[in-house]
C-alpha cells in the first residue's frame, strides 16, 4: 500500500514563501513520477507542477511558472514544492500524487494512482 503525506502548509502573507513536502512510503519511490495539484474553495482541482522519476525533468502550470520549484530527494522518498512570491490566488489545499509510470510528470490527474490527503496553504493580502 502506497501512502503519501504532505506537510509544510500554513498561513503566509502575500510575497512570502512556503515549502511543501510529501513523503511517500510503501513502494519504490524512485520509480514514480510525482505531481502537485491544488484545489481552491469552489473550484476544481488543478495541476501545479510535476517531476519525473529522476528529478531532471519538471513541468509547471503557467500560473506558477517562475515562482514555484518542484524537486525530489529519492534518498529521502520525498518530493518538494518550493513556493515563492506567493499570491492570494495561490490559496488552496495542495495535494501530492504519485504516477507509477515514472518517465515524466503528467499534467493529467488521471495519470496518478496515489494521492495524499492534502495540506492547506493560505496567502493573505
Amino acid at each position: 500500500q502506497v501512502q503519501l503525506e504532505e506537510s509544510g502548509g500554513g498561513l503566509v502573507q502575500a510575497g512570502g514563501s512556503l515549502r511543501l513536502s510529501c513523503v511517500v512510503s510503501g513502494r519504490t519511490f524512485s520509480t514514480y513520477a510525482m505531481g502537485w495539484f491544488r484545489q481552491a474553495p469552489g473550484k476544481e482541482r488543478e495541476f501545479v507542477a510535476a517531476v519525473n522519476w529522476s528529478g531532471d525533468r519538471t513541468v509547471y502550470a503557467d500560473s506558477v511558472k517562475g515562482r514555484f520549484t518542484c524537486s525530489r530527494d529519492n534518498a529521502k522518498d520525498t518530493v518538494y514544492l518550493q513556493m515563492d512570491s506567493l499570491k492570494p490566488e495561490d490559496t488552496a489545499v495542495y495535494y501530492c500524487a504519485a504516477d507509477r509510470s515514472g518517465a515524466y510528470g503528467s499534467r493529467w490527474q488521471s495519470a496518478y494512482a496515489y494521492w495524499g490527503q492534502g495540506t492547506q496553504v493560505t496567502v493573505s493580502s
